[in-house]
């Protein structure tokens, strides 16, 4: 199944509160006017796009109606499209920055995130999908707060025939991500994963934390982490786009994947993050099994969203 087929399939939440929404308004205005604006704002507020990203795609709307020569005051139904092609150009710039930064050997991604996220789950996804790409993988137990962590960590990666290097409960994290570095460079792995706590609550905590792991990483290798990916709970709406605000801030966060996209109602605020902080969507989740875990196409999310067809090849 295409990636556009997999949304299709999997987003039906986030459609029905955000493209149904839009098509009753596009379908009730068949002029383009200010009332017509003015509804198509409501309805983005409603399906959890920010105050200003919404401001934003109305003004970018706007403009694309007024530079469409064909476009008439009697054609709203063509407005859909447009609006399609605003939130995926939204989503875009950010996103077709150059992959995931992994030509180092080994190359060393931190993955942080809020407990609960769906942080760990991710790790092993990711680590899936890695292994299949023929990448040696080595995986790091760094959320040492919480001692199911680094058990459910150790368990995926039995599951999945990884080693994981852990020191267990207490231990402190950096000294878990020094071990792992060194461990990843004695045995030639081509790719370190290290988890880490998420104690967002205890904020100058967890920056002091995440700010030693950088550090002791770099005492190994000085490009370490090359990447910083950001887990976010899609069933947290708009909350994802201050909690990308505080872990960018923290840590230096380079991309994102979207959690549990395929259970929320709640999509719409990726375009917040995306457009408000320009960091790329790198992957999203779409369901609980270990392949579960595409990469993102801004033009694909924005078609499902307003059940518009697929683009043609």
């Amino acid at each position: 199944m295409s990636l556009f087929g997999k949304l299709k399939e999997k987003l039906v939440k986030t459609q029905q509160a955000f493209g149904d929404s839009i098509r009753r308004v596009l379908s009730s205005h068949p002029r383009i006017d200010e009332d017509l604006y003015a509804e198509l704002e409501e309805a983005l507020l409603t399906a959890d796009v920010g105050v200003q990203t919404a401001e934003d795609i109305l003004q970018a709307l706007r403009d694309k109606v007024r530079r469409a020569s064909a476009m008439s005051d009697d054609n709203a139904a063509n407005v859909r499209a447009l609006l399609g092609e605003v939130i995926a150009e939204m989503m875009a710039p950010a996103a077709r920055e150059n992959g995931l930064n992994l030509s180092a050997r080994p190359a060393v991604i931190l993955v942080v995130g809020v407990n609960g996220s769906g942080k760990t789950t991710t790790i092993a996804k990711l680590a899936r999908k890695f292994q299949q790409d023929g990448r040696r993988v080595l995986l790091a137990a760094g959320d040492t707060f919480r001692a199911a962590a680094s058990e459910q960590l150790s368990m995926w990666g039995d599951r999945l025939g990884l080693p994981v290097i852990s020191q267990g409960a207490g231990a402190d994290p950096a000294a878990v991500a020094f071990d792992a570095l060194q461990a990843a460079k004695a045995r030639g792995v081509d790719l370190l994963i290290i988890d880490t706590a998420g104690r967002l609550h205890n904020k100058a905590n967890l920056m002091q934390e995440l700010s030693k792991i950088g550090r002791v990483l770099k005492k190994l290798d000085a490009d370490a982490p090359h990447e910083v990916l950001l887990v976010l709970d899609a069933n947290t709406g708009q909350n994802m786009v201050q909690q990308a605000r505080v872990f960018q801030d923290i840590s230096g966060v380079t991309g994102l994947v979207v959690a549990k996209l395929d259970g929320t109602a709640k999509g719409g605020a990726v375009i917040s993050v995306c457009h408000e902080l320009n960091l790329p969507v790198r992957f999203i989740g779409l369901g609980e099994k270990m392949d579960d875990l595409d990469e993102f196409d801004p033009e694909a999310f924005a078609r499902v969203l307003l059940g518009e067809p697929e683009a043609r090849a």
